[in-house]
Order: structure tokens, then sequence, then C-alpha cells
């Protein structure tokens, strides 16, 4: 009997257990929310909607959950300023100053030099085993006449010549004295020619094809007079475009507390960035043009890019650029009446990669920081000449990241219709809002001097 009553007491307890664990799940499920949440229970509503805590400790978890302004984050008073990209094009001609234009639209001259090479296109047959005096004058027609005059030397680039007996093969080129011009043909006579059959300064067969390097001129001790030259400017023409920037903010937004210092020169510092970068983008790749704004009823100016006025450009392979290739542009970049030889290379960031991939060697030098026009570059140093390189993501903004541009700050010219000023605007007082407001405000243009100087790279 006692075991047959221990067993019905243990079976009782199971159900209480059972029913008491049905009990609290039921319990649970009317406490929950809509969203899953369990409601607290020590929170109880006030008489004027406040909420009160009974019969448990004030946590983190509970204050959040019911008043979740109460407890203030940590906030860092510093406002980080994010520059993403430089303006270098900018940069530099603000640092060398701006000409004055009393224009919108701009008219400049740049002048270049003479060309110093020709091409001959016919055959002049010489000696061959017997001398005549009429091989003594040479006669030939070459592709750019305009390059030669009367009394000039010219260099015969891979005809050699000969040495002072007129036999013996010299390991210098032919030189020529040219005597007289008619049209595209020359006439020349040979400074170092060959002897044959007694007859001296024969001039050797030279083929069509072959290139001739102008050199100096040579007077006679009677000459007063030489053929005249004169070089004339050619005339080029830009636009200035009118950029613009207005900040604003309003009386209440000014007085009122702020969790961090932002005031209106913050947001004045923002805006002259942007409105640069803007600049910086137009100076590079904008399109000379005049548009009508039928809104306006006025035309609008837009200034053309330095990319399209850069007399050189150089290609290469994307993916495949090697010291061998670096080396071929800095020869593009710095020969051929190119300019100075310290020049600024600004390129995208598949290019500045591409550089930066490259083993420093003795040809090419590269890693030196230098510090020019208030801009921190990187050199490259060759033969040629010095390129200061920095990264311009203006061009990764243009789709052009693997292209970049050298460019001559020497002949690099800014020309400034309205220089960058700011205008307060009172517009209180005019009765349209109750703000406080300025206006940035350029009218400018930029220009090459000088266009062989500068050279575009694509990739």
């Amino acid at each position: 009997m006692e075991n047959k009553n221990v067993e019905s007491e243990k079976g009782l307890n199971c159900w209480y257990v059972a029913a008491a664990m049905a009990l609290l799940l039921i319990f649970a499920w009317l406490m929950t929310d809509c969203s899953g949440a369990l409601l607290a229970m020590p929170v109880v509503a006030g008489v004027a909607g406040g909420k009160h805590v009974v019969g448990e400790p004030l946590t983190i978890a509970v204050a959040k959950q019911n008043s979740p302004d109460l407890i203030v984050n940590e906030i860092d008073r510093r406002i980080v300023k994010i520059r993403p990209m430089a303006t270098p094009v900018d940069q530099l001609s603000r640092w060398a100053g701006a000409k004055r234009a009393g224009s919108m639209i701009v008219d400049y001259y740049s002048v270049d030099t003479r060309p110093t090479t020709a091409v001959v296109t016919s055959d002049w047959i010489g000696p061959d085993e017997t001398g005549s005096a009429a091989f003594q004058e040479a006669s030939f027609s070459v592709d750019n006449p305009a390059v030669i005059e009367v009394s000039e030397t010219l260099l015969v680039k891979g005809v050699k010549g000969y040495e002072i007996d007129g036999v013996t093969s010299s390991n210098q080129d032919l030189v020529l004295y040219v005597t007289g011009k008619d049209g595209n043909k020359v006439k020349a006579m040979a400074v170092n020619g060959q002897t044959l059959s007694g007859f001296t300064q024969c001039v050797p067969s030279i083929i069509s094809g072959t290139a001739i390097v102008r050199m100096g001129r040579a007077a006679s001790e009677l000459d007063v007079q030489t053929p005249q030259f004169e070089a004339l400017p050619v005339k080029s023409q830009n636009f200035c475009q009118i950029f613009k920037m207005q900040i604003e903010q309003s009386t209440l937004h000014k007085i009122a507390n702020k969790e961090v210092g932002w005031t209106f020169s913050d947001q004045e510092e923002a805006a002259v960035y942007d409105m640069r970068l803007g600049m910086e983008k137009n100076f590079l790749f904008g399109v000379k043009a005049r548009v009508h704004d039928e809104s306006k009823h006025e035309d609008i100016l837009l200034t053309g890019g330095i990319w399209g006025q850069a007399g050189g450009e150089f290609s290469y392979e994307n993916g495949a650029l090697d010291q061998d290739t670096v080396i071929a542009m800095m020869r593009k970049a710095f020969t051929g009446n190119a300019g100075n030889k310290r020049k600024v290379l600004i390129g995208g960031s598949g290019l500045i990669e591409q550089l930066n991939k490259l083993e420093s060697t003795k040809v090419v030098m590269a890693g030196e920081n230098v510090v020019k026009w208030g801009i921190d570059f990187t050199e490259m140093r060759s033969k040629f000449g010095r390129l200061y390189v920095l990264l311009s993501e203006v061009f990764d903004e243009c789709g052009m990241e693997n292209c970049g541009m050298i460019i001559d700050p020497e002949y690099l010219q800014k020309y400034s219709h309205i220089p960058f000023t700011t205008e307060q605007l009172n517009l209180k007082s005019a009765g349209v809002r109750n703000t406080d407001a300025i206006v940035l405000t350029e009218a400018s243009c930029m220009v090459l001097r000088y266009p062989k100087a500068h050279l575009r790279i694509i990739g």
C-alpha cells in the first residue's frame, strides 16, 4: 500500500510541474508584443504617461527599451573633413598667378620653333668610279622646302662622308652646303665629299627617304645680307567660364546648439573645395562652347580644357607599362623642342599604380618626395628630364584612370576676368529668406601657351 501511495504522489507532482510550465508559456505569449519582444514586467505606466520601474534594478537594456534617448552616446567633437582628391591643375595655376582678362573671351598668341628636319623625296645618284664636275653639286627634292634656305648647312643622316683626302670613308655623316633652292628642289655641294678622277667634293648617292637636318648658316667674308627669317605667333582663343557657389544658413540654424562645432565657415570651406573640384574637371576636360539657355534668354560660355590643347600624345598598352615604355614616354615629353626639363605628371589611379610597380633602377630613379608649388610630389628622374608625379582622382571620376598628362608649368597660364571673390547677399532686407548667404564667384579659363611642351598619356 505504501509503495502505491508513493507512486501516486510522484504522478501528481509531474502533472503539477507540467501544468506550471504550460501556464508560464501561455503567460510569456500573452506578454509578447507584435514584434516578438518580451515586455518588461517591472515597468508601470504613470498617471501622466510616464514609465516607472518596480521590482527590479534599472538597467541600460530597460532604459533603452523604454526611453531610447535617455542614454547619450559618446560624440566625437572633431569633424573629419574628407578631401578624397586634389586639384593639381588649379593649384599650379593659382601658385603662378593669373593674368587679368578684360573680356570673357581670351585671345592669346603662342609661337613655337622652326622645324629642323626634312626628308629627301627624290634620288640623287652620285658617282660610281669616275668623277666629273656634274657630281660636285647635287640636286634633289625635299618634302618641306620651307625648312631650308640658301647658305645653310645640312647633315645627311645615314650617308657617310669622307676624310680630308677624299678617299677614306669617315665616321661622320655627310655635310652639305646649300647653294640654291627652286621650289622643292635643293642644290647643294659637299663639305666632306669624295674625290674621284681629280674632281674633289663629289656628292655621294642620296636615296629618297633619307632624313636631313638643318644646321647653322655659313656666310662669306663679304656677305652683308642673308635670307630673311621671321617668326609669327599663332592666335588661339578660349572662353572664360563663370563658376559660382552659394552657401546659405537660416538664422535659427545659426543660433541653435549643435553636437559638434559646425559653423558657417566650415560650410564655406567645404563649398570652396567642391567648387575647385568642379573647376578642375572643366580646366582639364572641358569643351569650349557657347550655349543658349532658353529659360534665361542668355548665352553661357563654357571653357575649353587643356587636355585637348596639348600638342603631344603618347599611347601605351594598359597592363604592359614597363621601364622601356616609361623611358620612351619621357623621351617624347622632353625632346623635340619640348620646353623645360622639369615637368609635372598627373594621372589616374591605374596609371599611378603601374608606375608605382616599376622597380627603381639607375636609368629611372623614383621614390623621392619633392614639395613644389605647395604640392607634395614623387619625383622620377631620367637622362631626359625630371617628372613630378601626382595622383589626380579627377581622371578616375571621368573614366580615365589609366590616362594622364605631362604638363610644363612654365607654359600653363590662367586668365581671370573675375578673380575669386566672395559676396554677401542680404536676403533678409530683400524679403526673400531669413538666411545668411554668400556667393563665391570666379570667371576664368586655362590655356597652354606652348602646346608641344605638354603631352597626353593614353592607356
